[in-house]
This record gives C-alpha cells, sequence and structure tokens, in this order.
C-alpha cells in the first residue's frame, strides 16, 4: 500500500468535510452569533464531543487497532471476527450507560464544567436543555470508531475520512430550515448533532459488511481479547486526550471571562483543526495500523522508518500552516465569519486566541504521529506519564495567562502544552531506540527554514491592512484570500523545489 496515495485519500476527503465545516460554521455564525445563545449550545456539544475523542475515537481507537491488528495477522479471520464482536457488544452496552447518565445527570456536568453559567438561571436552563440532547451522540461515535477501526485495518481509509461530512450536512440543513420551527432557535443545532450520529453511523454499517466484519451481539466480558482492550484502554484515556481535557478546563475558566469568550475559543479551535485533521488527522489514521502490522512483524526498521516518513511530512506541512494561520488570521475570520451578528469586534477577538493557537499546531499534529509509536507497541504507561505532567504544566500556564491574555492565554497554554507534549514522546522513543532518524534531517531543516521565510514574506507583504479586511465586501475578502493562500502555497512549493525537494522523496510503502 502507498501510505503517501493514502494520506493524500485521507487529507482530501478530511479537507471535504473540513470544507463542509466552514459552511456550517458560516451558518451558524450568521444566523446565531457570538452570545449567551452559542455559548450555551457550545458547552453542551462540548461534553458528548469531549467524551467522544476521549473514549471512542481517543482510547478505545488506540487501545482496540493494534490488538485487532495483532488478530488479524497472527490469529486467522475466525478469532478476528469473534474479538470484532466482543468489543462491539461490550462497548455498546457500557457508551450506553454512560449516554444514559450524562442525560439524567446534565445539571451536574454543567456546573461542573460551566460553573460561571450559574449566575444565570435562563443559560443555565438552556445549556442541560441542549446538553440532553446532544448526549446520545457519543454512542452513535463509539460504534462509529469501531467501524473506522476495522475498516482502517483492513486499509479502507476513505469512508472514515469522509463519515464526518454527514455531521456538518445535518448541522447546515437544520440551521438553515428547522432553526425557525424550535424554541429557542438553537435547539435546531442539538438536533442536528443527535441526527448527525445516527447518519454517520449508517453509512459505515454496508462497508463492514462487505469485508464480513458487521459485528453481531455476544457479550462475553471475560474473553481475553475484550480484557486487553479493557486494560489498555483504561490508562489510554489519559494518555491520547490531554488536549480535550484542557480544553474542558479551559472552558470552565472561558466561563468566568466575558460573554463570548467561549464562543470566541470555538471558532479559532475550529480553524485550528482544519490543518490538525487534514494532517495530523489523517497521518495518525494511516499510521497506527501500518505501525502495528510493522511491530507484530517484529520489524524494527520499518517501525522507526515509518515513524521519520510521518515526522518529515509532519514539518514539511505543518509549520508553512501554523504561519498562514498566525499572518493571516484577520483575513481567515473575516472572510469566514464576519457575518450578520459576527462582528469585527468578534473577530479581533477569535484573531488573538488564533493566533495564540498557531504557536502549538506543530506540538499538536507531532503528537499524533509519535503516540501511535507508543500505542502501536501496546506501550500505555510512558504516554500516560507524559498526559498527567502535560495536563498539570497547561493548567499551571492558564493561571499565568489568563489575567493579562484573556481568553487568548487559555489558547496560548493549550499549544505550549502540546510542543511539550510532543517533545517528551519524542524523548521517549528515542531512549528506547523505537525510533532512529535516518540521515539527512540537518539539511531537511535548513531547506524548509528558507522555504518558510520565503512564505512569511509573502504572506506579510501580500496581506496589506488588517481594517482593509474588516470594512471589505464578502466578494472581496474572498478573491483577496483565495490569492493569498493559492500564491502563498505556489511560492512555498516552488521554493522547495527549487532546493532540491521531490514528492518521489515522500513515497512510502507499508508492510503488508
Amino acid at each position: 500500500m502507498n501510505l503517501l496515495r493514502a494520506l493524500a485519500t485521507v487529507s482530501s476527503l478530511t479537507l471535504l468535510s473540513r470544507i463542509f465545516g466552514f459552511v456550517r460554521d458560516f451558518v451558524i455564525a450568521r444566523a446565531f452569533g457570538a452570545g449567551a445563545l452559542t455559548d450555551a449550545f457550545f458547552v453542551a456539544f462540548k461534553l458528548p464531543n469531549l467524551l467522544r475523542r476521549l473514549f471512542a475515537e481517543g482510547a478505545f481507537s488506540q487501545a482496540f487497532v493494534p490488538l485487532l491488528a495483532e488478530y488479524r495477522n497472527q490469529r486467522g479471520e475466525a478469532e478476528t471476527r469473534q474479538l470484532v464482536d466482543r468489543v462491539a457488544t461490550a462497548l455498546f452496552l457500557a457508551v450506553l450507560l454512560v449516554a444514559a447518565l450524562g442525560v439524567v445527570g446534565a445539571p451536574a456536568l454543567i456546573y461542573v464544567s460551566a460553573p460561571g453559567f450559574a449566575a444565570d438561571a435562563d443559560k443555565f436552563a438552556l445549556t442541560v436543555l441542549l446538553t440532553r440532547i446532544t448526549f446520545p451522540y457519543i454512542l452513535f461515535m463509539a460504534l462509529v470508531a469501531l467501524a473506522a477501526g476495522i475498516l482502517n485495518t483492513w486499509s479502507r481509509f476513505a469512508l472514515p475520512a469522509f463519515t464526518p461530512v454527514m455531521l456538518n450536512l445535518s448541522f447546515i440543513g437544520m440551521a438553515l430550515f428547522a432553526a425557525p420551527l424550535f424554541d429557542p432557535p438553537v435547539l435546531a443545532l442539538a438536533w442536528a448533532v443527535f441526527l448527525g450520529g445516527v447518519l454517520q453511523l449508517a453509512i459505515q454499517l454496508p462497508a463492514l459488511k462487505r469485508i464480513g466484519m458487521l459485528p453481531r451481539f455476544d457479550f462475553a466480558p471475560d474473553d481475553p481479547g475484550v480484557r486487553r482492550v479493557l486494560k489498555l484502554m483504561a490508562p489510554a484515556v489519559l494518555g491520547v486526550s490531554v488536549a480535550q481535557v484542557s480544553l474542558l478546563i479551559n472552558t470552565v475558566f472561558a466561563s468566568f471571562l466575558a460573554s463570548g469568550s467561549v464562543s470566541w475559543l470555538y471558532y479559532a479551535d475550529r480553524l485550528m483543526e482544519f490543518p490538525a485533521g487534514l494532517l495530523g488527522a489523517a497521518l495518525g489514521t494511516i499510521l497506527l495500523p501500518s505501525l502495528s502490522r510493522a511491530h507484530a512483524s517484529d520489524d524494527p526498521q520499518e517501525f522507526s522508518a515509518l515513524l521519520d516518513w510521518g515526522l518529515r511530512l509532519t514539518f514539511l506541512l505543518t509549520l508553512p500552516a501554523a504561519i498562514g494561520l498566525a499572518l493571516l488570521a484577520v483575513p481567515l475570520i473575516a472572510t469566514l465569519f464576519q457575518h450578520g451578528a459576527f462582528t469585527a469586534a468578534d473577530v479581533l477577538q477569535t484573531r488573538a486566541a488564533l493566533v495564540a493557537y498557531s504557536i502549538g499546531l506543530i506540538g499538536l499534529i507531532l503528537v499524533k504521529v509519535l503516540a501511535p509509536g507508543f500505542y502501536a507497541r501496546q506501550n500505555i504507561r510512558t504516554p500516560v506519564k507524559i498526559a498527567l505532567l502535560t495536563l498539570l504544566a497547561t493548567q499551571a500556564m492558564n493561571l499565568a495567562f489568563i489575567v493579562p491574555l484573556k481568553h487568548a492565554g487559555l489558547a496560548l497554554s493549550i499549544g505550549l502544552a502540546s510542543c511539550l507534549n510532543a517533545a517528551l514522546l519524542f524523548r521517549g522513543l528515542r531512549q528506547r531506540n523505537h525510533y532512529l532518524p535516518k540521515p539527512g534531517w540537518h539539511a531537511f531543516g535548513l531547506r524548509l527554514a528558507a522555504a518558510l521565510c520565503v512564505l512569511a514574506a509573502t504572506l506579510w507583504f501580500g496581506m496589506g491592512q488588517e481594517a482593509d479586511w474588516l470594512a471589505a465586501s464578502s466578494l472581496a475578502r474572498i478573491l483577496h484570500l483565495s490569492a493569498l493562500v493559492a500564491g502563498g502555497a505556489a511560492v512555498y512549493f516552488l521554493t522547495l523545489w527549487l532546493l532540491g525537494f521531490r514528492l518521489k522523496d515522500f513515497r512510502r510503502r507499508s508492510v503488508a
């Protein structure tokens, strides 16, 4: 399997999802702006979304995929099928219970996650109602994560990468056409979450059936495979989700800041998710099963080479994205969100958060590449220790930054903590000799730095004055931003080509 081609496929489908995601955010920003109603929804949606990333897509995937690859490589189809059935049954029952508890305990959850809302009884009650509607989303997404893990192990990357489009379509349809039917209209967004979960699960089932892995009910909690998944998953909750826990704690801090702070952080985070999804999530999706197969085949050279390939691509593509987000923050936010109720003041406040987030983008994506190096080897303890240290560092930085920088300080703490996380993961892999850098990194870094300087100069001089973006028409913004992005990309990749970079240098095939 050509990993570069697989990465291009996953990234292109992720790009499609992100495009629909920006359409969704444009529609929501235009209809609802940034205020008390959107703060209530984003807090309500953050809770099940956090659990989705924490348990379903995070800890579960990191524990399940390496074990599934081991079963498929070493134990045959019958035992692999039995593992899928029994893990799926245990996952369904456990998450069903979590979803029910979340619906019943919604008031307590809001008191914990957004205590500042308690001062406004109406805002608090609305957030509780929205939480009860959105919380079952975790059940659907746990099953979607199971399906995606199976399909990715079978090298069927396209459908799992396309699946998030269904949630965005649900948001767009409900915001445009159903909002007037609800009182208050923001309830339509909560039901969009519920509907989106149903749709994402529905499109995965036929693909599982085609490869003969559609799960059947088989309750066997004492099965050795199920117990191994649970044993790996419990500590992995911390190991793979420190950023999400930090975001939730940031919501607690932000709930005490000026109204709109939660929303400004949300819109900045959405822009950060664009490169994080295109590269970070895509690389992690492809690398985990490939690394797991290399480990199961006892091939340390292939294991190290895969990590080296992922790291080079990360630096090559993430650093220009971070520079672009920082320099083009106002053009991006104004073009995408400054419509209707979303004002110029909201643009500037969101800009502060986005610039702070961009500082840590490289760390955020490096974690997606380095953490699978441990999880593929079913080593959970090391990432957990690193995650705990990172979480403590994040909260210390929150306390240091929140007073002078307000909501932007919360974003900065997330970014810097991601860099710390990545540095510690890298050191751990090197100390254990799981990763041995291939020759040429010094020359690679020098040429990359030169191309980044050319890119930064191009964007800086091409952007013009930020005030002009706030006053420009929508069409003028779109045309200017499109020219900047296309021109910057062309200049960057042309400079890389002139410095000797070639596409063939980054092609890589995984072990069978």
